[in-house]
């Protein structure tokens, strides 16, 4: 009598892609508990306000951010139409202007410098990025309560006092001349110089040598030309990015202008310092006029993707050396 050998079972049954999936899951699992709470707070607080605030910049929404009161484009000829508002735009373009390019020029200027050190480079580094980690809010009141007090004891008037102007000088005060605008200047300088030096910086730090080698082999003798020939035109990209980084952050230009100037923003004088950001916040805040509030954000973001787009294409972001060269 024979009897049958039990079967064997295959080698890579059925039992293992059941086992595959499962531990799969828990992955995706996971994945989905990490990344639904971020992508639903991002879409609730950021693209949904926006979209609500465009409808809202088509309502005449006063009081209230319900829609309903639908009014058209009042809102956007109300604001271009208000002295007071294109007077701001005016006021942050003449800024731009001057911010931008000076802004530009010594961080690029201390990034040389720093990079050419032979020690010492970290603490720098340090040094000058600092005022990065600084509240604009915290630096405009250090400015206007400290160095530019307007008292004798200011550190900006003592330092008049020693090269033998003896009158006090109310710095944020006096609009004839607008000696405010140097206060407002100097503070963005120190807060936002060292950031865009260590792009700069980083950015020198990964031409190769060998090019200035080369460039040395080649006649290029004095600092002058190694960095006309190797260091700027290999900082082109860097150049791009840090410009459009300085227009975007130049006309949402808030804090040092609402806390330097909270007296003149009132009507003192003359002075004029009032950027588009805080008619808005007025407008919208003050007034609780949201709808106008929204069509000014609008139109301020509109402002910055033209001046972005006109930046892109002087400089030629994103074309090819073939491109260029036609």
């Amino acid at each position: 009598m024979t009897t049958a050998a039990p079967a064997r079972p295959r080698a890579g049954g059925p039992h293992r892609a059941p086992a595959r999936w499962a531990s799969r899951w828990p992955a995706w699992r996971a994945f989905l508990l990490l990344t639904l709470p971020m992508v639903a707070g991002l879409l609730l607080f950021k693209y949904v306000a926006i979209g609500w605030g465009l409808l809202l910049s088509f309502n005449d929404a006063r009081g209230t951010i319900s829609l309903g009161s639908w009014n058209g484009l009042d809102n956007y000829r109300r604001l271009l139409g208000d002295p007071a508002f294109t007077r701001s735009l005016v006021t942050i373009l003449v800024f731009t202007l001057f911010i931008v390019p000076v802004t530009f020029a010594l961080a690029l200027g201390l990034a040389v410098l720093v990079n050419r050190l032979r020690g010492g480079r970290a603490i720098f580094r340090t040094t000058f990025f600092i005022p990065t980690a600084v509240s604009y809010v915290v630096g405009a009141l250090v400015w206007k309560m400290s160095l530019f007090s307007g008292t004798p004891s200011g550190v900006a008037n003592s330092l008049a006092y020693l090269l033998g102007y003896e009158d006090t000088i109310g710095w944020v005060a006096t609009v004839d001349p607008p000696l405010y605008w140097i206060v407002l200047v100097t503070v963005r300088l120190w807060l936002q110089t060292g950031l865009y030096m260590i792009l700069f910086l980083a950015g020198i730090q990964q031409i190769p040598a060998q090019l200035y080698e080369a460039a040395r082999v080649d006649g290029a003798h004095t600092e002058w030309q190694l960095f006309r020939h190797i260091t700027w035109p290999m900082l082109r990209n860097t150049s791009v990015a840090v410009t459009l980084l300085l227009i975007i952050n130049a006309f949402q230009a808030f804090d040092e202008f609402y806390n330097i100037l909270a007296s003149n923003l009132s009507g003192l004088g003359s002075a004029d310092g009032r950027t588009p950001l805080i008619y808005l916040f007025q407008t919208a805040l003050g007034e609780q006029n949201y709808g106008a509030g929204s069509a000014g954000a609008f139109i301020v973001t509109a402002l910055i993707v033209v001046f972005t787009l006109l930046q892109g294409r002087f400089a030629g972001f994103g074309r090819t050396g073939e491109e260029e060269g036609r």
